[in-house]
């Protein structure tokens, strides 16, 4: 378990499943009170602040739309106003729908866009001042695999993903002076409960890749990389992209 310190607050965007509720909950386990955010997902995100109670951790649910700039706003005034303090910021809430090149309008390119890399910079500059104001702090995003390999079906995700490396290393930068860190954990191969007519519909690019280690990875072996990074154990790690897909890259 890595150290959290009692006090700190964490938000976590898109934390209603999957790998935003895995991060949730490990950082609750290491002692931050958690602000789960989700766009509309109120249910599954009930479920989330549940779960982080039931392991006798604190948190509640802000519904807000990360790629509106008054949403991204609203939320971390929320959290702040709140619990007095923001700590930690783990933009994880993306769009990951597949589509080919041909087919992609502009409407969906910015749908995804909008998201996960609009989205982080909306919460981080949001975020900011809050995160000076405690003297510094850790910001985390949530990569994508697709965007170090490339796949097909899914340029809008790529660039945005992608973007966020970018993003990350700027933010390193900028960001320094602050004693605020900035880094990127990269999953793949991750088994997540997807959408789709199935319900839980692997994307194509997983079937075309292999692990190392035989396995997909769980949503709580990527949180638990993104703990340490928001952990005291990790303030000299900034600027850096993390990659937890199984040795999915020598694998191939």
């Amino acid at each position: 378990m890595n150290a959290v310190s009692r006090e700190r607050v964490a938000v976590v965007t898109g934390a209603a499943r999957n790998i935003g509720r895995a991060i949730a909950l490990e950082l609750a386990a290491s002692g931050a009170t958690i602000v789960v955010n989700a766009r509309s997902s109120v249910d599954e995100a009930a479920e989330t602040v549940r779960a982080i109670e039931a392991i006798g951790g604190r948190a509640v649910v802000e519904l807000a739309d990360v790629s509106d700039p008054g949403g991204a706003q609203a939320l971390m005034d929320a959290a702040a106003q709140r619990f007095g303090q923001i700590d930690i910021l783990v933009n994880n809430a993306a769009l990951r729908r597949e589509v080919s090149f041909e087919d992609l309008d502009w409407q969906q390119w910015r749908e995804v866009m909008s998201v996960i890399l609009d989205g982080a910079y909306l919460c981080a500059r949001a975020a900011l001042p809050y995160l000076r104001k405690a003297g510094g702090g850790a910001i985390v995003n949530i990569g994508g695999m697709s965007a170090h390999a490339g796949s097909a079906g899914r340029a809008h995700v790529i660039a945005a993903k992608a973007g966020l490396v970018g993003l990350t290393r700027a933010l390193a930068h900028d960001l320094a002076p602050d004693n605020i860190t900035a880094n990127c954990v990269v999953p793949g191969l991750i088994a997540t409960q997807r959408g789709g007519a199935a319900g839980n519909a692997e994307p194509a690019h997983h079937a075309e890749r292999k692990t190392l280690l035989g396995r997909r990875g769980l949503p709580e072996e990527v949180a638990s990389v993104v703990g340490f990074l928001c952990s005291d154990k990790a303030r000299y790690l900034t600027g850096q992209v993390i990659h937890a897909n199984g040795g999915a890259y020598l694998g191939s």
